[in-house]
């Protein structure tokens, strides 16, 4: 915590904090990078193996196996996610398990199943999209930009 911020405490949120920090464990932050790379490296290595599996086995191309690959890893992640896997994953892997499109997955998920005694429409529906939508629709924005350039630029250009 800052100095500013402490000088605003009482004496004992002061005394309160300093034992905080004195029983909190200490992270080793080359170990915890190590481990997310390493987690986050296997995540998409087993994606590779999931797409070389449906080039294999299906004949898709490298460019058609992609949404198959995503679909079935999100799929795991929600499985896992529900049957109480992921999370206790995640918490020994780090954010090696949220860079990858499972860990979106995982977030959907959890708020779903965390908000489902509320009905599927407001509560599932509702607070699934809390942190997916931002991301739906700066995706979607996003999208509509580079085409909107690209139409610009092919239209000029010929």
């Amino acid at each position: 915590m800052s100095n500013q911020k402490k000088k605003t405490l009482t004496p004992v949120q002061q005394e309160y904090q300093s034992f905080a920090q004195s029983r909190e464990p200490k992270r080793s932050v080359v170990h915890n990078c190590f481990t997310a790379f390493v987690v986050g490296g296997t995540i998409c290595l087993l994606g590779q193996f999931i797409q070389n599996f449906f080039i294999w086995q299906f004949g898709f191309t490298k460019e058609t196996a992609g949404n198959p690959t995503v679909a079935v890893l999100i799929f795991l992640a929600a499985l896992l996610t529900g049957l109480g896997v992921y999370d206790h994953f995640a918490q020994w892997a780090g954010a090696g398990t949220a860079v990858p499109v499972t860990g979106f997955a995982n977030t959907i998920a959890s708020a779903a199943i965390e908000h489902r005694t509320e009905g599927f429409v407001l509560g599932v529906g509702g607070n699934m999209f809390k942190l997916a939508g931002p991301v739906i629709v700066f995706g979607v924005f996003s999208a509509f930009v580079v085409a909107l350039i690209k139409t610009i630029l092919t239209s000029l250009g010929g």
